[in-house]
């Protein structure tokens, strides 16, 4: 068992902290393409993102079918961590119920991951949930997963989150729910929790630059994200940065400008595309994957799962929110870097 990793890696987020939710690149045989897997996580880290989350939705949650595969992807992208000029830390997303999560966080932690974010089974009890999050919490320190229903979540009530914010090993949620009532359901539990040691991380990539600037106001406190763990921060990622460190430093001012709030309806345009939301989110996994394609670091769109592929007429809307906002892509970026990336 690993021990407890050093709490700037864990419990203390920088306002503003971009985590994306690392995607899995895959040959036309469906085998892992290391070197799209390496440029990706190179990208993000040279993005400016503070944390990696590996094997979590966007990585496909059908790669926990294949514990020896899961545990070799996060490998690479421990490895390709350990490398980095600075510190970047690694969450591992971790899938099932109690028994079977708590041996995925011991693989992730012998690899030198510093927190689990939850993702318990589809059908799994409110009770099952939080007997997953304890067994795991002994190996890890774990960040909860609100994730919205299109995507296979559920409901979870306030007496849930409050719940889980009295298991001390819980350091963060992810709110994914894409819903603001939900939203507000795990914001007013944490406050009534009194903890201050619980960052909350938004996952609505509807509504991410909204969600980063507000304030949730409690009888003796307020609260708000810290930052964001996405699948919608796989892309554009350099951007996502620079957004965040801007929206966070003026929600401590107290003034956020009109044009962040409206680059964030520009963001949930292009998310609108990436995640297919036409189609229920059918698309939402291929599509990230699609954006990574089209722009050269990753050779194909496919997933594991033959369900999960783009919808009709996916591909060329996401060529027209290239074309429309390359800035919020990381369009240049990527050209500019993507030969050393893959070498």
């Amino acid at each position: 068992m690993s021990t407890h990793p050093s709490p700037n890696l864990v419990t203390m987020f920088t306002p503003g902290a971009v985590i994306p939710a690392h995607p899995l690149a895959l040959k036309s045989d469906g085998s892992v393409d290391w070197t799209s897997q390496r440029a990706l996580s190179r990208y993000y880290i040279d993005a400016g993102a503070q944390r990696l989350g590996c094997g979590v939705h966007t990585t496909q949650f059908r790669l926990h079918d294949d514990p020896s595969l899961l545990a070799e992807v996060w490998s690479n992208a421990a490895e390709v961590v350990s490398a980095a000029a600075r510190p970047v830390g690694l969450v591992a997303g971790v899938r099932g119920r109690a028994k079977a999560a708590r041996r995925e966080a011991e693989v992730a932690a012998s690899l030198g991951y510093h927190a689990a974010l939850l993702s318990p089974a589809p059908d799994a009890s409110d009770g099952e949930a939080l007997d997953m999050a304890a067994a795991v919490g002994e190996i890890l320190p774990t960040i909860g997963f609100y994730m919205q229903d299109a995507v296979g979540g559920r409901y979870l009530g306030v007496e849930f989150w409050r719940s889980l914010f009295a298991q001390p090993t819980v350091v963060g949620v992810k709110i994914a729910a894409f819903d603001r009532y939900r939203t507000g359901d795990v914001m007013r539990a944490l406050l009534e929790s009194g903890r201050e040691d619980v960052s909350l991380f938004t996952g609505n990539d509807d509504n991410i630059i909204a969600d980063l600037a507000t304030t949730y106001r409690g009888l003796e406190r307020n609260i708000g994200f810290v930052g964001g763990l996405l699948g919608q921060w796989a892309v554009g990622t350099r951007a996502a940065v620079d957004l965040s460190s801007r929206v966070a430093g003026a929600r401590a001012a107290g003034r956020v400008a009109v044009e962040l709030l409206t680059a964030g309806t520009w963001i949930t345009e292009i998310n609108s595309e990436v995640f297919d939301v036409k189609h229920a989110f059918a698309g939402c996994v291929a599509g990230v994957n699609e954006v990574l394609r089209q722009q050269g670091l990753v050779g194909t769109s496919i997933c594991l799962d033959d369900n999960d592929r783009l919808s009709d007429g996916q591909a060329e809307a996401i060529a027209a929110m290239r074309r429309r906002y390359p800035e919020l892509l990381d369009e240049a970026f990527v050209a500019e870097n993507l030969e050393r990336w893959r070498s």
